[in-house]
């Protein structure tokens, strides 16, 4: 079992100090920088518009891995791609047509990934695999960082990732939501290949963050 991508998430780091923060991050050895957009309206909290991402990306050469919880999010695939975003990740919820908006992804030249909220089936992966380069499960419901992670979010992994390998797909499985030094061995034992963690990986400061992200791939 190989150790998992590290994505912290920036919702959880000092945003007076975010260029300050990626590259830190970047330095302590995160694999992906983890961007929580959020517009107020698909959930409850406003966050990061594309002005801060392209701000950022001078910062780091980590891939930025952006995680589009906005309705509607078609308009905004173009310009968050501009910004710097390497990943964009879209709710089936987000949108009328799924399959149109995960090829527009990759016809921007992003990797284009599906979020299964807990509520979301992962029958819906069925339609769409071929279109899909990642796969985030989300272990908490969205909206806010700090919540607890829900435990019946390790079947859903296991049952993701039984299905991306009978499809022979090479799609990255992600989760987010709560994820900790405890329970991220059970998320890769699951299926896992990359874990997306914010308060587990800034508690302490910049000094801390080798070690969180070492607790977190297992070291």
């Amino acid at each position: 079992m190989s150790a998992p991508l590290i994505c912290p998430s920036i919702l959880a780091s000092d945003f007076a100090r975010l260029g300050e923060e990626v590259a830190a991050l970047e330095s302590a050895g995160a694999d992906w920088v983890h961007v929580d957009v959020m517009d107020g309206h698909f959930v409850p909290n406003l966050t990061i518009g594309p002005d801060v991402v392209k701000a950022l990306r001078p910062h780091t050469r980590l891939p930025f891995d952006v995680h589009l919880m906005v309705a509607p999010v078609d308009p905004w695939l173009e310009a968050y791609r501009n910004a710097g975003a390497d990943v964009l990740s879209v709710h089936p919820e987000s949108g009328p047509h799924l399959h149109r908006t995960l090829g527009r992804i990759r016809e921007l030249g992003a990797r284009a990934g599906v979020v299964l909220n807990p509520g979301t089936s992962v029958g819906i992966l069925d339609e769409v695999i071929d279109l899909v380069d990642l796969v985030l499960i989300m272990s908490v419901n969205p909206g806010f960082g700090g919540q607890k992670f829900i435990p019946a979010s390790l079947d859903k992994i296991a049952r993701v990732r039984q299905r991306l390998d009978a499809a022979g797909s090479k799609a990255t499985l992600q989760v987010d939501g709560g994820v900790t030094a405890d329970n991220a061995a059970d998320c890769v034992a699951a299926g896992a290949d990359a874990l997306v963690a914010g308060t587990a990986v800034f508690r302490g400061g910049p000094s801390t963050y080798a070690d969180n992200i070492a607790a977190l791939k297992g070291h």
